[in-house]
């Protein structure tokens, strides 16, 4: 298991509450023989759903949240069958070498590990089917995806030719992160109001608050990632950044910056001369940008013929059809998604 999938794991594993604690309130759906429970949906949901509301979701905006959410874990369902009828659980072994890996990757021990999972109040034996699964979950992909997808040097050539091969000679490139806000609506104010968010993001991150956590509530670009805009050379900077991120020293934060589109604020978070790419140093790159281009195209495949070859069945609010396009809400001030 790659460290970085570790560590994700182990948040996601800690994500919800004892499943022990909780109360069975309903089916959410039939997948061939098992049943999804409704009280699974809201405990995967749970995290998002409590930054949604913070941002203000309404009512629609949460129940088809939770619509979203049971579409993942039908097919999860689906690919736990498939585990069943081929034949390839993951073994104790298996599951010990992996939380192994984990309590490695978050520098703590086993025992360490045990007690965080406990602390969340989640059964460790819960906790140890819940790595099974996802062992079992990548060993389909591995046997069943992967081994379709074949990547031909020629293609990661054209590749690396139509994206890198014209790259600068030298100059600059930089580390950013962004806050971008944009008027909503036509109202005659709806730009002054967007300014006015930013001035309120310059001065939380001057008082102290870190750029990527106030970005991750106010902008429009990347909020999942803190705003992050990548490395990106001097010629590829966005018009409206490229004045004040010149002028930024490495961790420095420009003021307000009022553009076309609204007004921002960007972080240069580190700058570095530019070195060409070589095909050689691109090649793994490139070639694990097509091989995961193509499995997403393989798994999708197989995500659907597994949904047409096995009934299914969504129950209360997750069987009408127009609730799974776009379920209306009860009420924006509804404090439960009215399952």
């Amino acid at each position: 298991m790659r460290p970085l999938a570790a560590v994700l794991l182990l948040a996601v594993a800690l994500a919800g509450s004892a499943r022990a604690e909780r109360l069975l309130d309903g089916i959410a759906a039939q997948v061939g023989s098992e049943v999804v429970l409704v009280s699974d949906v809201r405990e995967l949901a749970a995290p998002t759903e409590a930054r949604a509301r913070a941002q203000g979701a309404s009512g629609e905006d949460i129940r088809q949240l939770y619509v979203e959410v049971l579409e993942q874990m039908i097919e999860r369902a689906l690919v736990q069958q498939v585990v069943k009828r081929a034949e390839i659980n993951a073994s104790d072994l298996e599951v010990d070498e992996a939380i192994a890996n984990i309590a490695r990757d978050n520098q703590i021990s086993p025992e360490k590990l045990r007690e965080t999972v406990e602390a969340q109040g989640m059964p460790y034996a819960l906790y140890r089917e819940r790595i099974r699964s996802e062992i079992e979950h990548a060993r389909v992909i591995s046997d069943l995806v992967a081994s379709k997808v074949r990547v031909e040097e020629s293609e990661v050539k054209a590749l690396y030719d139509e994206q890198l091969a014209a790259q600068p000679e030298g100059g600059e490139e930089f580390f950013v992160r962004a806050i971008v806000v944009t008027p909503q609506g036509d109202a005659p104010d709806a730009l002054a109001v967007a300014c006015g968010q930013v001035d309120v993001a310059h001065a939380r991150i001057s008082a102290g608050e870190t750029f990527e956590a106030v970005a991750g509530e106010v902008s429009e670009a990347n909020p999942e990632g803190g705003g992050a805009q990548g490395w990106v050379h001097e010629s590829e900077l966005a018009s409206w950044m490229r004045g004040p991120v010149a002028a930024l020293p490495a961790g420095g934060v420009s003021g307000r910056i009022d553009a076309d589109f609204g007004c921002g604020l960007v972080k240069l978070v580190e700058r570095r001369a530019f070195v060409p790419l070589s095909f050689e140093q691109a090649q793994e790159r490139l070639s694990r940008r097509i091989f995961d281009e193509r499995m997403g195209v393989e798994y999708k495949k197989m995500i659907e013929r597994l949904r047409a070859q096995t009934y299914i069945e969504r129950k209360g609010i997750f069987g009408e059809p127009e609730a799974r396009a776009r379920p209306q809400a009860k009420s924006a001030a509804d404090p439960e998604p009215g399952f």
